[in-house]
């Protein structure tokens, strides 16, 4: 048994109970809103977020940073925007040598830092991991059996982080490929929000199998050129994520691009949806593709339904009229 803190009330709220109930983790769920906390006492559950999933007593619930500070593990689920100022927050809580799981995906706005390098600037004594993959916390907070890939460097702490989380119904596997393993759960939510875009105006399962297809191809590209292996964008944090976040009515990113297709523009989407993940990343992830001269075709025309309220049914027509490729083509770079 051990002490972890879990930052965020969202899909933070799964994984705490994920961990209280299937290894009896002694669990800290923090928000910094009182009545968040409130509402999750009150009713057992959260209600907003995950309703039908209850919230043991055991689980303890604060809006108290200083929870942190006895915590053999951290982890952070905060939403994207929120990571580096609540790390700030954390640093001088934080026992050296912490374990800190971070499960946030995206890339910070500013900077296009991945959330582990965002971490690593603000908390240099901590040891960080990543943990992503297909894993809607709806179903991890039922105990649908799940699959997720923890990635870090220091591959020990990758081990512990698995140690720590892994049961029969939630596996983890260790990967050294950081960069691999948070590009694929930071760009999968473009292209999941322009699936959703592909449902919107109802154009087939044919269209949608090959977005998701070359949208893969194009995560790929962009992760290769970073720095990570071809091999990881097969795996959980690449294909996987992919498939669940494309497929599922869970998926915000899905449920917004749904929205845009119907008519809506993309503010007023996101408006309608609450926090979507692809929205911020496809204006990230076209400034990279513009930065490292990599071939983003699906990502730009999302960029430009979103950013510049182009029509998404032009957008479609402008990447079936692409010049003619190899599928098998390795000169991506422009």
């Amino acid at each position: 048994m051990a002490k972890i803190a879990v930052l965020g009330a969202g899909w933070g709220t799964a994984l705490a109970v994920m961990a209280s109930r299937d290894h009896a983790h002694e669990v800290c769920l923090w928000s910094p809103f009182q009545q968040e906390i409130d509402e999750i006492r009150r009713h057992g559950e959260h209600r907003r977020l995950l309703p039908g999933v209850p919230v043991p007593p055991s689980i303890t619930l604060t809006t108290e940073l200083s929870c942190v500070s006895q915590a053999e593990a951290v982890i952070l689920a905060t939403p994207s925007f929120a990571v580096r100022e609540t790390a700030k927050k954390m640093a001088p809580l934080l026992q050296a040598g912490t374990l800190v799981i971070n499960v946030s995906k995206g890339f910070e706005e500013t900077t296009f830092l991945t959330f582990s390098q965002v971490l690593s600037e603000e908390l240099p004594e901590a040891r960080v991991v990543t943990l992503t993959g297909p894993s809607h916390a709806e179903e991890v907070g039922r105990g649908v059996p799940t699959s997720v890939v923890c990635a870090s460097k220091d591959v020990e702490a990758a081990e512990l982080a698995q140690e720590l989380l892994m049961s029969e119904r939630f596996r983890i596997y260790v990967t050294d490929d950081v960069i691999g393993a948070e590009l694929g759960g930071a760009l999968k939510n473009v292209i999941a929000l322009a699936a959703g875009i592909c449902d919107g105006l109802a154009v087939g399962d044919n269209t949608k199998a090959a977005l998701m297809t070359r949208g893969l191809a194009e995560i790929a590209r962009l992760g290769t050129a970073m720095g990570a292996r071809t091999e990881t964008f097969a795996g959980l944090s690449g294909m996987g994520d992919l498939i669940v976040t494309c497929g599922s009515m869970h998926s915000r990113n899905r449920r917004c691009g749904m929205a845009i297709g119907r008519g809506k523009t993309a503010r007023e989407a996101v408006a309608e949806v609450g926090t979507v993940e692809g929205y911020y990343a496809a204006a990230s992830a076209f400034a990279l593709a513009q930065k490292t001269g990599v071939e983003m075709p699906i990502t730009e025309q999302c960029y430009r339904v979103c950013y510049e309220d182009k029509n998404p049914l032009q957008a479609l027509k402008d990447l079936m009229r692409r010049p003619m490729r190899h599928e098998a083509e390795t000169l991506w770079m422009k």
